[in-house]
């Protein structure tokens, strides 16, 4: 690894639900060869994504690769038209969430119930996004613990049960954790994952025992945000609970 200084910036991004807006947290790394960005938001929220990104000094061209954590749609929402923007975009995605990515399985939760309450322009982009999917090119398949030669060094920790695939990535250098969807923070707590949107919880619970011993400074959760309040601790919490 070299000893390249880390960025690590949070972007603020916001799905309009009826209950107002709730906002989600994709991530962009500055590295020596270029951005990479975790997740790419809801569907229909690529010209927000734009601006912050530009807001940051960011262009689309800069971009050099996406990692996703996992294929939920509020995750792999703006693929399609990051793909389009940058063709030779690389995409790296843990091995059990490829199928889902690329259209070789269907989507586990996007079901036709719940595209059907979407409005129709997005309703329209996703039917888009889904036809897209085969033509998704994986460049890096992920695996459990490999560590990625970004930001000094980063640990991908595979932790399925919200979705076959679903990943963590851990800074080792920043005792920082990007947790997606496996936790959450809720009224400024840090708890599990939702378990209507994780269809098999007690395999996600059971993941929670692969993020203990790790020295955690912050968490940063896709919905909830960031929590700083001894966050290693309150996962042993979870973990002992959840047993």
């Amino acid at each position: 690894m070299n000893n390249q200084p880390m960025d690590i910036t949070v972007l603020n991004l916001h799905i309009v639900t009826p209950a107002g807006k709730n906002p989600i947290y994709p991530v962009m790394l500055r590295d020596e060869d270029g951005i990479t960005l975790v997740d790419t938001g809801m569907i229909g929220q690529f010209a927000e994504l734009q601006s912050a990104l530009e807001h940051e000094g960011v262009q689309l061209s800069d971009i050099k690769r996406i990692i996703l954590t996992h294929s939920d749609i509020d995750h792999i929402g703006n693929l399609g038209a990051l793909v389009n923007a940058i063709p030779e975009v690389e995409i790296w995605a843990h091995s059990d969430e490829i199928p889902f990515i690329t259209g070789k399985e269907p989507m586990i939760k996007f079901t036709p119930e719940r595209k059907a309450l979407l409005p129709e322009p997005i309703a329209e982009l996703a039917e888009q996004l889904i036809s897209q999917r085969t033509e998704f090119k994986i460049s890096k398949v992920l695996e459990d613990g490999d560590m990625l030669p970004l930001q000094g060094g980063i640990q991908v920790i595979h932790t399925p049960g919200h979705t076959p695939g679903h990943i963590c990535l851990y800074f080792r250098e920043q005792h920082f954790l990007l947790a997606a969807d496996e936790l959450r923070v809720v009224d400024d707590e840090l708890v599990g994952p939702a378990p209507p949107a994780t269809p098999d919880m007690p395999e996600a619970l059971r993941s929670l025992k692969r993020l203990l011993g790790l020295k955690l400074e912050k968490v940063l959760c896709y919905h909830g945000g960031e929590f700083t309040d001894e966050p290693s601790k309150r996962i042993a919490e979870l973990e002992e609970s959840a047993d």
